[in-house]
């Protein structure tokens, strides 16, 4: 079994710009994970532009740490990472009328054969899906908030 891409969609009732500074900012990235695997920042920037690179504590069975560089950019608009890996973690934000259509894509278009191959044995493309999913409802959730609080009195 090969590993494809992986992608979900929401809209969130937020600014691009709101959205984009927590998923430029490491230290928010175990806030909004759906798969429980993010523990929290230990290097790098408050906040990711091009060429950044950050560690992160993880846990997936055993605690481990990762390093991560970003691969795209485009402020309030688009930013990825990848680790050592070639496969890589996108967002995509679009402007609509009801606030942002935020897009997260698993991007395994980079990786050989082989990489594809060992992924999609190891279940990733299945696993992955749910955690974007449940990612994306609680940066929903997440942003929602953050939009709130700042409007407020």
């Amino acid at each position: 079994m090969s590993a494809s891409d992986v992608s979900a969609s929401t809209t969130i009732a937020a600014p691009p710009a709101t959205i984009f500074a927590i998923l430029a900012d490491p230290r928010q990235h175990a806030r909004i994970d759906g798969s429980g695997t993010v523990r929290g920042a230990v290097s790098g920037p408050e906040r990711l532009e091009l060429g950044s690179r950050f560690g992160m504590r993880m846990k997936l069975g055993a605690p481990y740490r990762i390093r991560n560089t970003v691969v795209e950019y485009d402020a309030d608009r688009l930013i990825a990472w990848r680790h050592v890996g070639t496969h890589r973690w996108r967002y995509e934000l679009e402007p609509t009328a009801e606030g942002t259509r935020v897009t997260e894509t698993w991007d395994v278009s980079r990786c050989n054969g082989p990489t594809r191959w060992v992924l999609g044995a190891l279940g990733y493309p299945r696993t992955h899906a749910r955690s974007i999913e449940r990612t994306l409802a609680t940066l929903k959730t997440v942003a929602e908030a953050d939009t709130a609080a700042t409007a407020a009195p």
